[in-house]
């Protein structure tokens, strides 16, 4: 049968390309009944007695009712032919079926002669429906000449008018009622569409093809249908009918295509529509329709989470099902569940002990073939399994303890050899690091994740160090014997595993291991690129803040950080560099001077370090009689930089500032410098020329004022630097916060070393520049909807500010109850809003409790609080104890923090504190500043 086919074909592309109409047949009856079929100039064709009629005696007879005839003219010639045989339609190509189902229409004669079913007629019929179909009708391109065609253009044009031309022949075809190739053209459109090109024109025949009865047709509407159609699209809602009769079919191919479509672009109107049939298909004893009806209630409780409501009992009783494939989709539906409502993440909690039974019982059972991957007994069900618990066990103890011998004996039992074993190694170990597990769990998960950095696959070592940044601060001395390994992934070749290990190399630096570690990183930061220079050298700075063992050895960092990083420096580490240069003892800052001068002596590079040479020239002006040179080389060095065109213009406003300082601490160059300075007073930049022209005035006209003008500048006080002493990246809650009380946007990061940006500048402009003021500054631009209705935009998404911070994910440990005799502050009470702060000191930290009540006569929902603190402290934000405020109500929520280095600065813990909320259809959002905590509080 498939040799006819490919007969056929090639007779039909070979009738394609010649003009003439005739084309011989003839059909010779064998000896056993079966048939020989010759066609023109294709091989002859061997047919069973069984699937054709033979040749006898100048006539056909058929020994077999496949294939029948309704109506014979008087002349014997067929008028209506057609394939009834079942054989034929289902188990042939379109072709085939599109094609022969309307050229033969024999007729059952049951062993009795027919004078109508001869040769000659067979031949008329075929020859004519060649002229017809074929000849006159050529067949469109197959999908793959298609792709073969869109593959070969050269360009985007000629890519575009192949896409066109098509595009243009598809339209065609489909305003035609009889063509017979449209699931060949939706196909094409549908490779179109991924292309990105338009495609909308075929979504009315993507729904008729859907509502077609045959399995062909429905299949590729369906897809067209899930490709070119959402909820958006009005026309996606006629359907509806079609997938409710589909879901109602008695084959479940159909039905089981109908489910996917329905998950794929079912909007709520249509899941409300539908659900009676989705809850009708979840109770059917196939399983095969039951897993897909499954997964499509988890779509569309995505979608609708009222629909849940139905699900839950079905879901707890589906949890006992042997099929593993029931059980995979019922674990993702009832995981969606969990992580919508905590009403339901309460009634799945009893269904622990059941998913603890079955992971163990996957570890310890035998060899199972239909289920095994790589040696591993269904890891996608294990993996599942380890989502559902990390869900049901977060922030539980009880619950955690039930689940923690089978963790340890997954952690222990699975093979990493394979990536099967790896990904369940990985859920296990975010399963341990997210539920209370005991402390030797999270030991051994750490060194699961150590032994991936091992790992020869480069994804597994990203990983496992991905998954350190999250969870460092849950168990840091377990990672840091892991140290050496992770620096050397600093020296991998793959840029995405030095970023995360430069990420994680940082959260790992302490006053014991800052030398190590921050010589590793510059070996890196050699050979980084521009971008990730800019973040490490920045971030080596903050470590060296916090943790440097010696002035001389802070410098000696500076410099090399000056000198390595070169242009791609930022502005912070330049000030960073110049107020530790100002604070360091007088033999320290004569050290640098004299490494400053040997960095910039080489001229070949300077245009590359221009903040080196910027720094450098300012150690030189403000110490450079420290400095052991000769004076006359200095100056002429100077004036080759000033004319260097290689040089910008602020570094040369740089230079020309410390030559002119150089001129009280050298007297007897003072009119070498002047000389120089002189020739820039008619330099074509209007600021060095300004500059050259007041400096010159201060050696003639003033010049008895110019020793006291241009004298040392004072020591640069830590509190002075305003904008590098705090960090204004607010903290809310930790990273295992629950969505509904902190955006996606405040995810925050495990290391306290965050890198500096412009948010300090967005903040001043909002309100938060007075650090010392203490008032209350409101960033809403209308008066709270408490008092006035009107709306507000939280417009500090759109200007970018964050809500990670410094921060140590923890635990979440219940909020405590305000002391009665801990110090109480009052941070906010206005607009019905009041919010105090509840002070204890604890041995090695303070715990802040943030108490927020409502006393107005509205529900507040979605609160959230935020805060930021100086950069010498370290806070850890517990959960709030809830994120909706009834009237009279309030919310409680705990706050760690903890010093860093009580050398860092010399002033107290202070904060700034933003908290928002909605209020009906309104976003509020306020901030305000806190500087009353008590003075001996970290004493």
């Amino acid at each position: 049968m498939k040799f006819l086919i490919v007969a056929l074909s090639a007779l039909a592309l070979a009738s394609a390309q010649t003009t003439t109409t005739n084309i011989p047949l003839s059909v010779v009856g064998n000896a056993d009944g079966s048939a020989t079929i010759k066609i023109g100039a294709v091989p002859a064709i061997q047919l069973p007695a069984t699937a054709v009629t033979a040749a006898k005696g100048g006539g056909i007879y058929k020994k077999h009712s496949d294939l029948v005839v309704t109506r014979q003219d008087k002349t014997g010639a067929f008028t209506d032919i057609k394939c009834n045989s079942v054989e034929l339609c289902y188990n042939s190509t379109t072709f085939f079926n599109d094609w022969v189902n309307s050229l033969i229409y024999l007729t059952t004669i049951k062993n009795r002669y027919s004078p109508g079913l001869t040769i000659n007629n067979i031949k008329q019929v075929i020859n004519e429906t060649i002229e017809t179909n074929i000849l006159r009708k050529p067949s469109p391109t197959r999908l793959r000449e298609l792709i073969r065609n869109i593959r070969a253009s050269r360009t985007a044009a000629e890519e575009r008018a192949v896409v066109n031309t098509e595009c243009a022949y598809i339209r065609s075809t489909f305003r035609e009622t009889d063509c017979i190739w449209k699931c060949r053209n939706m196909a094409k459109l549908l490779y179109i569409h991924m292309l990105g090109y338009p495609a909308h024109f075929g979504q009315m025949e993507a729904l008729k093809l859907a509502a077609s009865p045959k399995y062909t047709d429905k299949r590729i509407g369906y897809l067209g249908a899930m490709l070119l159609l959402d909820e958006r699209a009005d026309i996606h809602v006629l359907l509806t009918n079609c997938l409710k009769n589909d879901l109602n079919s008695s084959t479940q191919f159909i039905v089981g295509t109908a489910l996917c479509t329905l998950a794929a672009i079912a909007s709520p109107e249509m899941a409300h529509d539908l659900a009676h049939e989705i809850e009708r298909l979840i109770a059917s004893s196939n399983t095969f329709l039951r897993k897909k009806a499954i997964l499509c209630a988890f779509r569309m409780v995505r979608r609708v989470p009222e629909l849940m409501d139905e699900y839950m009992p079905k879901c707890a009783a589906f949890l006992n099902d042997k099929n593993h494939g029931i059980l995979v989709s019922t674990i993702t539906l009832v995981t969606e569940m969990c992580e919508q409502s905590p009403v339901v993440l309460n009634y799945f909690k009893s269904s622990i002990p059941t998913l603890v039974r079955m992971l163990k019982t996957l570890i310890v059972s035998g060899y199972s073939p239909e289920h095994v991957v790589n040696g591993v007994s269904d890891p996608f069900l294990q993996v599942k399994i380890l989502r559902l618990l990390r869900i049901l066990g977060h922030g539980d103890p009880d619950q955690s303890e039930i689940m923690n011998d089978v963790l340890a004996q997954v952690a222990t039992n699975t093979e990493t050899n394979k990536n099967a074993g790896n990904a369940i190694l990985y859920e296990t170990v975010l399963t341990i690091m997210n539920v209370e597990s005991e402390n030797s769990l999270r030991v051994l998960a750490v060194n699961i994740l150590g032994r991936f950095l091992l790992n020869s696959d480069k994804n597994i070592r990203y990983v496992g160090l991905l998954t350190l940044v999250r969870t460092v601060q849950r168990d840091m001395t377990a990672v840091q014997r892991h140290r050496i390994t992770i620096l050397e992934c600093l020296t991998d070749a793959d840029s995405s595993i030095q970023k995360c290990a430069m990420e994680l190399s940082f959260s790992l630096v302490n006053a014991q291991s800052i030398e190590m570690i921050v010589r590793e990183l510059l070996k890196y930061l050699a050979t980084a690129d521009a971008d990730m220079k800019s973040v490490c050298s920045s971030k080596i700075v903050s470590a060296a803040e916090l943790y440097s063992p010696s002035v001389h050895w802070h410098l000696d960092v500076l410099l090399k950080v000056l000198t390595i990083t070169g242009n791609n420096i930022r502005d912070d580490v330049i000030s960073s560099t110049i107020q530790l240069i100002s604070n360091a003892p007088r033999e320290e800052q004569s050290f640098i001077s004299g490494k400053m001068w040997e960095a910039i002596t080489n001229m070949n590079q300077l245009e590359n370090r221009q903040p080196l040479v910027q720094v450098a020239v300012w150690t030189l002006g403000e110490y450079g009689e420290a400095g052991h040179f000769d004076e006359d080389e200095l100056i002429e060095h100077y004036r080759q930089l000033l004319w260097a065109p290689q040089l910008s213009i602020t570094t040369k406003q740089y230079i020309l500032v410390s030559l002119a300082k150089i001129s009280v601490r050298m007297e007897h160059c003072t009119a070498n410098i002047q000389n120089i300075i002189n020739t820039f007073r008619v330099h074509l930049n209007v600021d060095l020329q300004q500059r050259a022209v007041e400096f010159s005035t201060l050696f003639t006209s003033y010049s008895h004022l110019r020793a006291a003008l241009l004298e040392k500048m004072p020591t640069l006080k830590i509190s002075d630097m305003a904008s590098s002493e705090y960090n204004s990246d607010f903290t809310a809650s930790s990273e295992d916060a629950q969505p509904s009380t902190v955006s996606p946007s405040a995810e925050s990061t495990s290391t306290p070393l965050e890198d500096r940006s412009n948010q300090d500048i967005l903040l001043d402009l909002l309100g938060g520049d007075s650090f010392g003021s203490g008032s209350n500054t409101s960033t809403a631009t209308t008066p709270s909807p408490l008092q006035q209705s009107a709306p507000n935009a939280d417009f500090l998404d759109l200007l970018g500010l964050g809500v990670n911070g410094n921060t140590i994910p923890s635990t979440v440990v219940s909020n405590s109850v305000p002391d009665v005799g801990a110090t109480t502050i009052t941070v906010f009470s206005r607009d019905n809003i009041d919010i105090r702060f509840f002070i204890r000191k604890e041995a090695d930290y303070a715990v802040v409790t943030v108490k927020t009540t409502n006393n107005s006569l509205n529900m507040l929902d979605k609160y959230m609080f935020q805060v930021a603190v100086p950069k010498a402290f370290r806070i850890r934000m517990q959960e709030p104890s809830s994120t909706v405020m009834l009237p009279g109500e309030s919310i409680v929520q705990d706050i760690h923090v903890e010093r860093l280095n009580a050398t860092v600065t010399g002033v107290g813990l202070r904060m700034k504190v933003r908290f928002s909320y909605e209020i009906g259809n309104y976003s509020m959002m306020e901030q305000t500043d806190v500087n009353e905590f008590p003075p001996d509080l970290f004493i």
